[in-house]
């Protein structure tokens, strides 16, 4: 029995992630197109942000068309994923989805493309196969809403009992008093 173990750097062809592209040969014009279910991965590598992120282990639907260019690969398709998080007003609990496009070239070896870009400007064909994940993390993550609302016009949380809004009577408020005359209540208060 042998133990599958890729070489760092390399993709790992047993990756969901992963896809050949021996099949598109170096002619220019092939194409495939793919379809597959991914799980989402789990922390520390997990797929969103604190307040929003893909579930680890929910199902990440990818439909990518990998298409043979002079330099390289394109990558486009789509990606479709639930998404769980926290309303950044009141906190609640919120699930949605998300629907995003890709859109990248993968560089073959040794390409004019291949040679004139730094390395971490755009990914690599690596022994015939490209690694999606980056990809879709990035696409997936620019996508995101930095506060996420549970709804548009959620009221959020009164600033001075900690309560939700929409829970409150509609008159509800607080006495407030300025620093700056509260001795005056006090020697008020003492007649």
């Amino acid at each position: 029995m042998s133990t599958h173990h890729p070489v760092p750097g390399h993709p790992d062809p047993a990756s969901p992630w992963v896809f050949s592209t021996r099949e598109l040969g170096r002619r220019p014009g092939n194409m495939r197109s793919y379809q597959r279910t991914v799980p989402a991965p789990a922390a520390p590598a997990a797929l969103g942000l604190e307040t929003i992120a893909v579930p680890a282990g929910e199902p990440i639907e990818l439909d990518v068309r990998l298409e043979s260019v002079t330099e390289g690969v394109y990558v486009s398709g789509s990606v479709h994923a639930p998404l769980t998080g926290e309303c950044a007003r009141c906190l609640d609990a919120l699930t949605d989805e998300i629907d995003v496009e890709l859109s990248e070239l993968f560089a073959y070896p040794d390409s004019v493309t291949d040679e004139t870009t730094d390395e971490d400007e755009l990914p690599r064909v690596v022994d015939e196969m490209v690694d999606v994940e980056q990809t879709v993390r990035d696409a997936v993550v620019l996508a995101l809403p930095l506060a996420p609302l549970c709804s548009p016009d959620c009221l959020g949380l009164c600033p001075d009992c900690g309560e939700k809004r929409a829970d409150l009577a509609p008159g509800h408020g607080h006495e407030t008093l300025d620093p700056r005359w509260a001795a005056l209540r006090e020697r008020l208060s003492a007649d």
